[in-house]
C-alpha cells in the first residue's frame, strides 16, 4: 500500500487545472483562449497555432492553462518594481537581531541546551515534527546530472546526501525513544522540481526509503513561473510550449498548500517544521534543541545562522529591517555598515543565513491562505532561449528576458514571534555547490569538514585519532553524544569508519 500512495503522491499534483489535455483541442477552444489571452496582452502565445500538430496543441494548451493569467500581469509588474529596486543600500533602515532573540549554541550552557534537546525528542516522540527538504536541483555545477541529494561526496561509506540524511533521521527516531519511551515517525517532505521528481522517487524505491517507512516519505513538486520578455510579454520556448523557470525556494508555500502538503500535516497532527536545503553534508535533520528552543520560545518561525566569518563574506544575514525581519543580501549594505562591530568585537550584522529553518504548523497555514500573495519577487535577468517569428529556437547570447523568483527566507517579516540560532559554523555548516576545481563549497571541503567533525566527536568522548580521514555512521551516533563506551581511551588511525550492523558494506546501491 505504502508504495503505491507514495506513487500517487509524487505524480497526482501534475499540470493542475488541465482539463482539455484528453480532447482534442477544437477551434472554439482556440477562439476563446485568443479571447483570454489578448485581455492580458499575451495573444501572441498562439501565433503558431495553425502550424501545430493535435498534440502540439494540447501541450500548449496545457501550458496556457497552468497559467494564472489574473495573476500573470501583477507578478510581472511587481517584479519590474523589484528590478528598479536592486542596488538600493540598505544601511539607515538597518538593525540587527536584538540580543532576546537570538540564541548562540557556543554561549549557552549545556544545562540549558538539554532541556531544549528534552523538548525537541518529547515532540519528536509525539510524532509532532516533521522535515522540509529542499531537493529540487539538479547537481549540474558538480558534473553531475541527477538529483543532487544522489551525489556520492566520496566518503568511505559512499554514502548520497539523501542516505546521510535519511540515516540521521532514523537515529534521531531511536535516540527520541530512548529518552521517552515512545516511538514517533519524523514525516519527510521531500520538494522536487519536474525534472527530479520521478529520478528522486526511484532511487528511494530501489534503496527500500533507507529504512524508513515509505508512507512517511512523501515527494512534492516545487512549481514554475513563466519567463518574461523586458515588456511583459511571455516568452514562448518551443512553438508549443511556454518558457518557465522554477519559482524558487519560495515555492515551497505555494507548492505545500497546492499539493496537498498543509492538508497532510493537519491530518497527521504535525506541529512543527524543519526546512534545509539538500546541500549541507552537516545538517542536523531535525535537529532537537534547534526544534525545543522555538517549541520553548512559541515561535511562529526561526532561522538557523552562523557567524559571519569576515565583514566582506558574501553571505545574506538575518537583520531587521523597517522594524521587519528579512534577510539582507551582501550587496544591500555598504562596507562601512558590513565592517561595524560591537563593543565585544564581534560584527554588528554577523548573522549569516544557511537556509535553514523552523515554521510552526499554524504559521504555515497563515501563509498558504493569505500570505503567500505577498511575498516579494526577485527578478534575475537572463539568456533564456527562444522561438524567433519563424518558429526557429535560438539560444540569446545576452540577456532577453527575466526569471522570477521567490526566497524561502521571505516570509519571516510575516511571522509575529521570530528566533534566531547562531550555530557553529564548523559543526553544521558545509555547503556542496561547486566543483572541486572551485576549491570551495565542493566535494573536498563538504568531506574535509564532516571528517574534522567526526574526529572531533571521538576526542571529546576520550579517544585518539591520528590521521585526518575519519567517519561515523549515523547508526552509532547523531551528534556526538553515546560514544564513550566505543571509543574512550582508544587510538584510531586513519582511515576511520565506525560502523553499525545496519550500514551497507559497500556505500549505496
Amino acid at each position: 500500500m505504502g508504495h503505491n500512495y507514495k506513487h500517487i503522491n509524487v505524480r497526482r499534483h501534475r499540470n493542475v487545472g488541465a482539463t482539455t489535455t484528453t480532447a482534442k483541442p477544437t477551434m472554439t477552444d482556440y477562439l476563446s483562449m485568443h479571447s483570454r489571452l489578448t485581455q492580458v496582452g499575451q495573444e501572441h502565445l498562439l501565433k503558431f497555432w495553425h502550424e501545430l500538430t493535435t498534440d502540439e496543441r494540447a501541450d500548449l494548451v496545457r501550458d496556457i492553462e497552468e497559467l494564472n493569467l489574473d495573476e500573470i500581469k501583477q507578478y510581472f509588474d511587481r517584479a519590474t518594481i523589484s528590478m528598479n529596486e536592486n542596488g538600493i543600500k540598505l544601511d539607515n533602515r538597518l538593525q540587527p537581531i536584538p540580543e532576546g532573540k537570538l540564541i548562540s549554541i557556543a554561549r549557552t550552557s549545556g544545562e540549558k541546551l538539554n532541556a531544549y534537546r528534552d523538548e525537541g525528542l518529547q515532540q519528536i516522540s509525539n510524532g509532532h515534527v516533521a522535515v522540509l527538504l529542499m531537493a529540487g536541483g539538479q547537481g549540474t555545477r558538480l558534473g553531475f546530472d541527477h538529483p543532487k541529494g544522489m551525489y556520492d561526496v566520496g566518503l568511505q561509506s559512499r554514502k548520497t546526501l539523501f542516505r546521510i540524511q535519511a540515516e540521521r533521521i532514523l537515529k534521531l527516531e531511536e535516540l527520541a525513544q530512548d529518552a521517552t519511551g515512545k516511538r514517533g515517525h519524523i514525516t519527510w517532505y521531500i520538494m522536487t522540481s519536474e525534472h527530479t521528481v520521478q529520478p528522486t522517487y526511484e532511487y528511494f524505491l530501489a534503496n527500500n526509503f533507507f529504512g524508513l517507512k515509505s508512507e512517511n516519505v512523501l515527494l512534492f513538486e516545487q512549481g514554475s513561473l513563466p519567463c518574461f520578455e523586458y515588456d511583459g510579454r511571455i516568452i514562448l520556448d518551443e512553438r508549443h510550449r511556454v518558457a518557465r523557470a522554477p519559482d524558487g525556494n519560495g515555492g515551497i508555500y505555494r507548492a505545500m498548500k497546492r499539493q496537498g502538503i498543509l492538508d497532510d500535516m493537519q491530518k497527521r497532527g504535525v506541529l512543527y517544521l524543519h526546512a534545509h536545503s539538500v546541500d549541507n553534508i552537516l545538517i542536523k535533520v531535525a535537529d532537537p534543541v534547534f526544534i525545543g528552543y522555538c517549541v520553548q520560545e512559541k515561535a511562529d518561525c526561526a532561522a538557523k545562522v552562523v557567524e559571519k566569518a569576515a565583514p566582506n563574506e558574501a553571505v545574506g544575514v538575518v537583520a531587521i529591517v523597517d522594524g521587519k525581519y528579512q534577510v539582507v543580501e551582501y550587496s544591500e549594505i555598504s562596507a562601512k555598515t558590513a565592517e561595524m562591530r560591537n563593543s565585544d568585537g564581534r560584527l554588528t550584522f554577523s548573522a549569516g543565513n544557511i537556509c535553514n529553518h523552523f515554521f510552526s504548523a499554524h504559521f504555515l497555514q497563515k501563509i498558504g491562505s493569505s500570505f503567500e500573495q505577498e511575498l516579494k519577487l526577485h527578478v534575475a535577468k537572463k539568456k533564456i532561449p527562444f522561438v524567433d517569428n519563424a518558429g526557429k529556437r535560438l539560444t540569446p547570447d545576452k540577456p532577453n528576458g527575466i526569471k522570477i523568483e521567490k526566497f524561502v527566507f521571505d516570509v519571516f517579516e510575516f511571522a509575529e514571534k521570530f528566533v534566531a540560532m547562531e550555530v557553529p559554523r564548523d559543526e553544521e555548516f558545509s555547503a556542496l555547490k561547486n566543483a572541486d576545481v572551485a576549491g570551495k563549497d565542493c566535494p573536498k571541503t563538504a568531506r574535509a569538514d564532516l571528517y574534522r567533525l567526526h574526529k572531533k566527536y571521538i576526542e571529546d568522548a576520550g579517544g585518539f585519532v591520528h590521521g585526518e580521514v575519519c567517519e561515523i555512521s549515523p547508526f552509532i551516533t547523531y551528534a556526538g553524544e553515546n560514544l564513550a563506551s566505543q571509543v574512550e581511551g582508544k587510538s584510531f588511525t586513519s582511515p576511520v569508519y565506525l560502523r553499525d550492523t545496519r550500514d551497507p558494506l559497500h556505500g549505496h546501491l
